[in-house]
């Protein structure tokens, strides 16, 4: 299964009559986009800003950001299970707008005044656009489209972020179709069945297990997470990379998943890092298996149970690298599936996170498995912060928010988007002194 992705660079978003993509500039009909996302009955509103990097602009509390992208004519739905029918994602070609991104702002009504800080253990997300935090975000970078939808007084919490949901991948594919007529400045083509430069050894066959929920946050019976379904008795499903980047999973509804923004899913670094060594011919990357973190001891024995039965009989792998959901409790999950994986003869790379109360780097690597000896510690940056610049455009989901971010006096990374991630994507790292 081959998925191209034509990608057009993107560095300008402005307001116009026709939704368009014009070199590097991409102009949008507000209006027409406004009306479009009305359409969800249970929205009274929706504001639509425009930010671009250097703008002294802060944005909150934000739900998700997304990479704007739409499936060419006859490829298949975008967001299959959420915005379109139940098809298989990952083939075909995909229009992607690089340098651009959607921005969904909770309304924060009912319940949601403050963001997700008393949501399941969540934090409060902020979207920065200047200074030291918007340099280390990967996001400070993007030209950004924020959609700040207001729902109705009388609409319940969860239907309030299931119609967060449907609007961010409504405006992102909306957004990338306009550039479905135009000639990609490049495509990049992902194919497990294309081999990679001959070698006079046999390369290891190596697949990737990560959790794309824990359940320990909750699952809302409307919360789409894959292929539209919320993952409740989910059991471990092998997933083809491609899918994994090209709409089938997004992230949950809880703000307890530090960074797991849907453009990490999009852009997942450790599936195009494991396809950059399998086209380099240093390995044979023979896919995916997705898992949850769950909250039973009987769901968590027989998930990590399946999940390496998979890796190793229906993948064939040779080695296995894992991720984790938010949180603590998540790596026992992880490292149950590890100390399996390698009885079965399979060699474990397991990524953790420095998520402790105590912000120390030991506390991540509590876990003590004989045979699971390679761990990569990666940082959540629970110590990092920056003093906040005082602000001259607020973007937020109501005026308690609003005064919040003006109020700020420090921002700390793990609630800014695109600092911390608790799968790696960062650009911070750990260190021991």
């Amino acid at each position: 299964m081959a998925l191209s992705l034509a990608v057009h660079p993107v560095d300008r978003i402005h307001s116009s009559n026709k939704t368009k993509l014009e070199s590097n500039a991409l102009s949008v009909n507000i209006s027409e986009l406004r009306g479009y996302l009305l359409e969800d009955r249970r929205l009274e509103s929706v504001d639509l800003e425009i930010v671009h990097p250097g703008d002294r602009c802060r944005v909150g509390y934000v739900f998700d950001v997304l990479e704007p992208r739409a499936k060419a004519p006859g490829d298949g739905p975008d967001f299959p299970g959420i915005l379109g029918p139940l098809e298989p994602a990952g083939r075909g070609t995909t229009h992607v707008l690089r340098g651009a991104a959607v921005t969904v702002v909770d309304g924060g009504q009912p319940g949601g005044e403050l963001g997700y800080s008393s949501r399941r253990g969540g934090v409060s997300k902020v979207l920065e656009m200047s200074g030291s935090a918007a340099e280390a975000s990967a996001y400070g970078q993007l030209a950004h489209l924020v959609v700040v939808p207001h729902a109705f007084p009388d609409v319940t919490r969860h239907a309030v972020l299931n119609s967060l949901r449907l609007a961010s991948v409504k405006a992102a594919a909306y957004l990338a179709k306009a550039a479905i007529s135009n000639p990609p400045s490049c495509k990049e083509v992902f194919d497990l069945d294309s081999p990679g430069p001959e070698s006079r050894e046999a390369p290891p066959n190596v697949a990737y297990i990560g959790q794309v929920h824990g359940h320990q946050h909750g699952t809302e019976i409307d919360e789409h997470i894959l292929y539209g379904g919320n993952t409740l008795g989910m059991m471990p499903v092998p997933l083809h990379p491609n899918e994994w980047m090209d709409g089938a999973v997004v992230i949950s509804y809880s703000w307890g998943a530090r960074g797991l923004e849907t453009y990490f899913h999009q852009n997942h670094p450790v599936i195009l890092d494991l396809y950059r060594l399998h086209q380099a011919g240093e390995i044979v990357f023979t896919g995916a298996v997705a898992t949850i973190s769950s909250d039973r001891r009987d769901e968590l024995d027989r998930n990590s149970m399946m999940a390496a039965n998979i890796a190793k009989w229906d993948l064939k792998a040779d080695g296995v690298v894992l991720t984790k959901y938010v949180g603590g409790a998540p790596h026992t999950d992880m490292f149950e599936t590890a100390r399996i994986c390698e009885e079965l003869g399979i060699k474990t790379v397991a990524l953790v996170s420095d998520t402790a109360l105590d912000r120390r780097w030991e506390s991540a690597t509590l876990m003590n498995i004989p045979g699971v000896d390679a761990v990569v510690n990666h940082s959540e940056g629970m110590d990092v912060s920056w003093a906040a610049h005082t602000t001259q455009r607020i973007i937020a989901g109501n005026p308690e928010v609003a005064s919040e971010l003006a109020q700020l006096r420090e921002l700390v990374a793990v609630n800014v988007c695109g600092v911390a991630n608790n799968q790696g994507a960062s650009r911070l790292r750990s260190m021991l002194f």
